[in-house]
């Protein structure tokens, strides 16, 4: 690809331009998407009619390409988040599992853009694409609170490609005990990072916390399996294929809370219409963490209720009963395809950011929010987590 300017310009971002073509530097030459790229390339093409531009049609043009990005708030959601369709599409860009093959310097590059455009110093020529596609990479890779990029395995955008192997293999091995133990075990585990990987920086969790957690969902969940796979052994084989699912909601009715005890103990932080730090309740700790509970239960129903009726009546085949090594890597794909609608679905069915009337805090905070505004407060506004 060439453009037709003589002239030789560099620049560390886009990359430099000797005699007829561009050259992109090594971050965007190789593993970059099509995405990136194109953007790229078109202001790269922008820079070389500029050198053939007059001082004052530079000016002129330079004016342009800022006023496009003078408003834009690349912390704002592209989509209306008091909507439920509004926030399924939100999860949806940044819960996308091919941002997990994206490479480091990749991730990288998308941090300082946004980092730039919230200091509103993006580097002149950027586009509005390019920063909503930064904006998506590190939604999907840094953590929201402290900025730190996050390991792989725990990010909400490794849900699908991680929960369909577990789930896939959980629904297959459920009728011997030491293969409900093990996959329990594993499922947990995962659980474990997740929800580490996504914690509240503003409510640190203790080691021991997090070692409790672990050891109390992994017990409540294979508890619930071998006691209901001891129960279900005179039932129809149907009702044997949804123990894993009971054992799973059992073990996110505790794994979640134990997890956050912290804040059902010293509450969390709510805040006013602006932002600003009100104090914390243990009342709006208690809806937040009962709404992820029902998110992360309605994330695994449909995969986990649905297959096993499918797979009861394919396993009945004449064609599936020759190829029954082929039943689990099955079930592996088919879970894939209920989690990568079901992960957005589920993380979008409440507020990110809730509201909650103040009428329902705790006395003690409804007199010093009185006492700090000295007028009616209708509502504070909290994080309730993932």
């Amino acid at each position: 690809m060439g453009v037709q300017a003589m002239t030789f310009c560099f620049s560390p971002y886009l990359g430099f331009q000797m005699g007829r073509s561009w050259v992109l530097p090594p971050h965007l030459q190789k593993d970059t998407t099509e995405e990136v790229r194109k953007p790229v390339f078109q202001t790269l093409m922008l820079s070389a009619r500029e050198n053939q531009l007059s001082l004052e049609e530079r000016a002129l043009l330079q004016e342009r390409m800022e006023a496009d990005l003078s408003g834009f708030n690349i912390d704002a959601p592209r989509w209306d988040q008091c909507t439920f369709l509004g926030r399924v599409k939100h999860f949806f860009n940044v819960t996308d599992p091919r941002t997990v093959l994206v490479p480091e310097r990749e991730l990288d590059w998308a941090k300082v853009m946004v980092e730039k455009s919230r200091m509103g110093t993006v580097p002149p020529g950027t586009r509005v694409e390019q920063l909503l596609y930064a904006k998506k990479l590190y939604d999907s890779a840094f953590h929201p609170d402290t900025g730190d990029k996050m390991n792989v395995i725990g990010r909400m955008s490794f849900q699908v490609p991680g929960g369909m192997i577990i789930t896939g293999f959980m629904l297959q091995f459920y009728r011997t005990i030491p293969a409900v133990v093990f996959w329990q075990w594993v499922n947990q585990s995962f659980n474990a990072l997740v929800n580490y990987t996504n914690r509240n920086a503003a409510s640190p969790t203790s080691v021991r916390q997090m070692a409790v957690s672990y050891v109390t969902a992994t017990t409540a969940a294979v508890a619930t399996a071998v006691g209901m796979n001891t129960l279900t052994k005179r039932a129809p084989p149907l009702v044997g294929r949804w123990v894993p699912f009971a054992a799973v909601a059992a073990a996110n009715c505790v794994n979640i809370p134990m997890m956050r005890q912290q804040e059902l103990i010293q509450g969390i932080c709510v805040k006013d219409r602006n932002h600003n730090e009100i104090g914390h309740s243990r009342r709006a700790a208690a809806i937040g963490i009962t709404q992820v509970v029902i998110s992360r239960i309605t994330m695994a129903a449909p995969g986990m209720i649905l297959l096993p009726v499918i797979m009861e009546r394919l396993e009945k085949l004449h064609c599936m009963k020759r190829i029954q090594v082929l039943h689990a890597p099955l079930q592996v794909l088919l879970s894939g395809c209920f989690l990568i609608f079901m992960v957005p679905v589920a993380c979008g069915l409440f507020p990110q950011k809730c509201e909650l009337p103040v009428s329902y805090l705790e006395p003690e905070l409804q007199d010093a929010i009185k006492a700090k505004y000295g007028e009616p407060v209708p509502y504070v506004y909290f994080n309730k987590g993932l």
